[in-house]
């Protein structure tokens, strides 16, 4: 009777030390299993939030308090209002957003303000002269150089830009230099006949 009494009791220890050492290693293997959660320090940036800029746009200068990041077409639009810039393609693909920055064309969508706070930016609203329109946009008036006319600022900007370069000897020659701005109207020959005509001197052929 003792002996088997010693039994029993020693099957109840091995059973529980079996389930002792059984649980022991199951949460072993769960805490080894749980990923660690990798925490990145917080980098603290040096760029101001906003900084002021001044922009001289057709003659005036405009400050303005903005991000490093805003692109000079967002600035001349949204900030300082003038919205005869387009906005197309917004990757400098369509150049609708062109502008002349010290007489050099420019896609505004593809280059910050900031860059230019020393700069004459000239945009389609500050190429009129007086109360007369510019030899150029007179001259797609007359040539009817424009149908929803949404690419019609920048391809003005771009065709006096390309004047002032002084490549252009030919209509091939409008059409190559030309060729980064787009009109998906298919204006194309009447644009390069208003080029044509201000290389020519037929500054008033609208007039």
């Amino acid at each position: 009777m003792k002996f088997r009494l010693k039994r029993r009791r020693l099957g109840q220890l091995m059973f529980v030390s079996t389930v002792a050492a059984t649980t022991s290693n199951f949460v072993e293997k769960s805490v080894a299993q749980t990923p660690v959660k990798k925490t990145t320090p917080m980098l603290k940036s040096s760029i101001p939030e906003t900084m002021k800029v001044t922009l001289k746009v057709n003659g005036t200068a405009h400050s303005l308090q903005i991000e490093p990041r805003v692109t000079l077409l967002d600035a001349l639009r949204e900030y300082i209002g003038l919205t005869g810039s387009k906005k197309g393609c917004d990757h400098g693909q369509c150049g609708a957003c062109t502008v002349l920055v010290d007489g050099r064309r420019v896609n505004s969508c593809l280059t910050f303000a900031i860059m230019h706070t020393d700069a004459a930016i000239t945009t389609i609203e500050g190429l009129e002269q007086g109360n007369n329109l510019h030899p150029m946009q007179a001259a797609f008036v007359a040539r009817d150089a424009f149908q929803c006319g949404y690419c019609t600022p920048g391809q003005i900007c771009s065709a006096v830009g390309l004047v002032k370069e002084g490549h252009a000897k030919s209509d091939a020659d409008i059409r190559e230099l030309m060729s980064g701005n787009i009109c998906r109207c298919g204006a194309y020959p009447n644009i390069v006949a208003a080029v044509r005509d201000v290389l020519e001197g037929k500054k008033d052929a609208a007039v």
